[in-house]
């Protein structure tokens, strides 16, 4: 038997670890816990596996992955070069266990603006803020100094 571990293969849209070297120039930016929001409504309520499906569970994650994005490319933080980490957070009815394919509509938004696929959880909850059927949290690395890419 060997002594090296062997990371398990993934079982969604994500990468198992994340290693980036820090340079000058580069901040941490994380966003806060962002759900399924259009123009501040709230466009999605209720339990997955209860009150909605997968798929509709998908669309709400990319949606919160979109606003997500928004949060960490807004202001002074600079232009993001690589996405680290994902937490996607769904509410779901007892003994659901789909998980990784509710986050991953989030993971396919990150997928299209090709920086590289994040580490990510999906952690099943009881409840979410408003009655969200998921909530997102974004970590990135972006370069403060672009003129040096």
């Amino acid at each position: 038997m060997s002594d090296a571990l062997s990371p398990p293969r993934p079982q969604g849209a994500y990468v198992t670890a994340v290693a980036e070297p820090l340079r000058a120039g580069d901040v941490l930016v994380a966003s806060a816990g962002m759900t399924p929001r259009e123009d501040g409504r709230l466009v999605v309520t209720g339990l997955v596996g209860q009150d909605i499906d997968v798929t509709a569970a998908r669309a709400a994650a990319a949606l919160a992955a979109r606003n997500a994005v928004a949060a960490v490319t807004a202001g002074e933080s600079g232009r993001v070069r690589r996405w680290v980490r994902m937490t996607v957070y769904v509410a779901c009815a007892d003994g659901f266990t789909e998980l990784s394919a509710v986050a991953d509509g989030a993971s396919e938004v990150l997928d299209g603006l090709g920086l590289g696929r994040p580490a990510r959880s999906a952690i099943g909850v009881r409840a979410l803020p408003g009655g969200a059927p998921v909530e997102v949290e974004l970590t990135a690395i972006a370069a403060t100094n672009v003129e040096d890419e």
